[in-house]
Order: C-alpha cells, then sequence, then structure tokens
C-alpha cells in the first residue's frame, strides 16, 4: 500500500485543485487552484522517478549497474515542469491584471463582454 500513496496524493492534490478551480468566483483564485493542479505533476514526476536506495546517476566512482539509481530524465522533466508553470501562472496573473485594469472586477460572472 505504501508504494500507491504518492500516486494517491497526486491524485488528491489535483482534485483538489479541478474542484476549486471549478467552484472559484475570483480569476485570482483560478489562478491559484490551476497552480495547485501543476504541484500534483511534481508529486506524479517525484513518486515516478523514486527508486528506493536509488543514487544519484553519476557513474565515476562505481562500476555501472552495481547499485540503483534514479532516472535523470524524470529529475529534468520536473525542473521543466517547475519553470513552465512559474511562466504559466506568471503569465495568467498579468493577463487578471489586465482583465481587472479594463473591465473593473476579476469575478468572472460579471465579465459579460467576454462572452461570445
Amino acid at each position: 500500500m505504501l508504494h500507491v500513496l504518492p500516486y494517491l496524493v497526486a491524485a488528491w492534490v489535483f482534485l483538489t485543485g479541478c474542484y476549486g478551480l471549478a467552484t472559484s468566483r475570483n480569476l485570482i483564485h483560478a489562478v491559484g487552484c490551476l497552480s495547485v493542479c501543476q504541484a500534483a505533476t511534481y508529486v506524479l514526476l517525484l513518486a515516478v522517478g523514486y527508486r528506493s536506495g536509488g543514487t544519484a546517476p553519476v557513474f565515476s566512482d562505481i562500476e555501472p549497474g552495481s547499485r540503483p539509481v534514479v532516472d535523470p530524465v524524470v529529475q529534468a522533466l520536473a525542473l521543466t515542469d517547475v519553470v513552465v508553470g512559474a511562466t504559466v501562472t506568471a503569465l495568467l496573473l498579468a493577463l487578471v491584471i489586465q482583465i481587472a485594469k479594463r473591465h473593473g472586477t476579476v469575478d468572472p460572472d460579471e465579465l459579460r463582454e467576454l462572452r461570445g
């Protein structure tokens, strides 16, 4: 059961963010909930890349195959995920600022001009 726990935590964090996103009545809150959904991918990548007793994938002092190592691709994906998440959050907050300047509100229900 313990090996499934990180996946359950990732699913719970993702569903919590989705629930907040669906029930949000504020654009800033919606951006925060989207960031929570993004945080679930960090937990998922950490769960996928974890190996019990694993070491850094540097083979300068050991012979390959003698010890388990963690996957460096998952580490690179997690770092890329952090950068993309920060960029998306910053862009969405900038858009919310522009909406607040032009329309005077951040409530999605009051933005009637944006409906198609």
